[in-house]
């Protein structure tokens, strides 16, 4: 690391995290730990392994790409992929025991293979309209055809609106619907929330998995749980100017009102800190000071005082509180602030 702008991964605090919703989701039976985009920007499989650690005891991906990762060093745990995976590396999966998901007809008509070891999740769409099969005909010609050529183990869908109990229940009836004609109590596995989905509503008597994905990281509010933080951005301060009713930065966006100390900070938006970060705050020696000007590519600048040098570290992000304040600042959700974090931006992990 050869620029003093990282982030750092606590450990300890997924791993209590995770620990807190086993026992709170205590009468599932298969925990899934969702560990796609990179642990949501966590990166790296000290992370995976910490999540495994915890309690969970299958993973979820978002591309074969990333399952792959995972294997490189994680060979003992099932690994469900929810993105569609070509079908000419579907042997690939067989291989590294991926679990695949089959979201219609014509996709399963394009797998050109029958193998008992390939492990299959049917994802039906109940109303976010994104993937999976949509009505009860086209899923019963795939369950069929699924059973005798593969290992049918779970079929799962995905709420889109947990905080909108109606929307919620259609989607529940939906599903219930659509695999009216089946056994699901035959089902090895169904899991049909994700982490809000799961807090907000009593599990379904069929489901016996659960997805747990940003709650991992602590940034969902829970009434019971307090979550511990687990993603921090630092940065430091590299140059201080001393700027008189003059402008700063690309196209002058900021201008200083009389005598102001501006420092540049080694981090920018090819780091993840997009444009639109100016205004909010950072941390100086446990002091706010606010971002001005346009942020640059790989500086930004920071309105401090005299109590700011040159060297200093800076916090970029602090915490789950402040990663909360960033994301309403932007405009966005929390996931996008912490997964838009780019891997220029070295990850160091420590356990306290």
């Amino acid at each position: 690391m050869y620029r003093n702008t990282y982030v750092e991964i606590n450990l300890n605090n997924i791993k209590y995290n995770v620990q807190e919703l086993i026992k709170r989701y205590s009468d599932y039976k298969y925990y899934f730990g969702v560990v796609k985009a990179d642990c949501y920007g966590h990166n790296d499989n000290k992370v995976v392994k910490t999540i495994i650690d915890a309690g969970c005891n299958y993973l979820v991906t978002a591309t074969l790409d990333e399952a792959l990762e995972i294997r490189k060093e994680i060979t003992d745990i099932p690994i469900l992929c929810l993105g569609i995976i070509d079908p000419k590396y579907i042997d690939i999966c067989v291989k590294n025991n991926i679990t695949i998901t089959i979201n219609n007809y014509d996709y399963l008509s394009k797998i050109n293979i029958s193998n008992d070891n390939l492990k299959v999740h049917i994802k039906i769409n109940t109303g976010m309209n994104r993937l999976g099969v949509n009505n009860k005909d086209e899923f019963n010609k795939m369950y069929n055809e699924i059973k005798n050529r593969f290992y049918l183990e779970g079929i799962y869908t995905h709420i889109y609106n947990p905080s909108d109990s109606v929307t919620t229940l259609k989607q529940w009836e939906k599903f219930e619907n659509i695999t009216s004609d089946i056994n699901l109590n035959e089902i090895p596995i169904i899991h049909v929330g994700a982490s809000e989905a799961t807090e907000y509503f009593k599990r379904r008597s069929y489901a016996n998995g659960c997805r747990l994905g940003i709650s991992m990281y602590g940034l969902i509010d829970y009434k019971d749980i307090k979550f511990k933080s687990t993603f921090s951005l630092y940065s430091e301060v590299i140059q201080i100017n001393d700027v008189t009713n003059e402008t700063v930065g690309y196209n002058g966006a900021y201008k200083a009102k009389g005598n102001e100390k501006i420092a540049v900070i080694a981090i920018g938006y090819a780091d993840g800190i997009i444009r639109k970060n100016t205004g909010r705050t950072v941390f100086i020696n446990d002091k706010p000071y606010k971002i001005v000007g346009n942020v640059c590519m790989d500086m930004l600048f920071v309105k401090v005082d005299d109590e700011v040098s040159v060297g200093d570290k800076v916090v970029i992000i602090k915490d789950i509180e402040h990663i909360k304040e960033i994301a309403k600042h932007l405009d966005t959700i929390t996931y996008e602030v912490i997964c838009s974090i780019g891997k220029r931006v070295p990850r160091i992990y420590i356990e306290r």
